[in-house]
């Protein structure tokens, strides 16, 4: 089984979600089935890169983890491809609140520059899943504590899908470990080591 994560608006493989996915997925055998690249900010760059990456990995054996913007960006992936996904606090409509965020600013992880393009916007609305159409394929899981993003929209948008809503938490999901088990379950793996 593949896993694919995709870390959120101005995030890095080094985000701490990632970390501990990649933690425990080496804890379990599987470090080498994860495949977390570093996504430009463009998102039609973003999605461009991250389907080349599994183009050759069959949509069974494919699972997408996505955080925040990774969210929005692996629902666009499971409904292009069919596989299962993992959303955590995950963007549903990235184009009410990324509009504000056009400039240049700096990774969270780094101090490399980070340019948010005006076009960037209609790229995101192009990738805009409206409904999703086989919820038995999702599991969110939403924090009603996120300070990003509100997670009754997240409930809605994954209406029939796997939902474990934490009670307080934040936007980050500071206490990610608590969960990675039950996410790695979801896509695939055996977690009982």
């Amino acid at each position: 089984m593949k896993i694919l994560y995709l870390h959120g608006f101005r995030s890095s493989p080094a985000s701490y979600k990632a970390r501990v996915v990649e933690q425990r997925m080496a804890v379990l055998g599987h470090v080498a089935d994860l495949i977390c690249p570093q996504l430009p900010a463009s998102p039609k760059a973003a999605m461009a890169l991250a389907l080349s990456l599994v183009k050759d990995v069959p949509a069974g054996e494919l699972a997408v983890i996505g955080s925040s913007l990774g969210g929005f960006y692996a629902t666009f992936i499971a409904e292009r491809l069919g596989c299962r996904a993992v959303l955590v606090n995950p963007s549903v409509d990235p184009l009410k609140n990324l509009a504000q965020a056009v400039g240049i600013t700096t990774a969270w992880h780094s101090n490399a520059p980070f340019e948010f393009k005006q076009e960037y916007i209609a790229e995101l609305a192009a990738l805009k899943v409206g409904r999703i159409t086989d919820p038995a394929r999702y599991f969110l899981l939403a924090a009603t504590g996120d300070e990003v993003l509100d997670y009754r929209d997240m409930t809605a948008h994954y209406a029939g899908a796997r939902q474990h809503v934490i009670q307080g938490g934040d936007h980050a999901v500071s206490n990610f470990e608590v969960y990675v088990d039950d996410v790695l379950a979801f896509c695939g793996l055996d977690t009982s080591k």
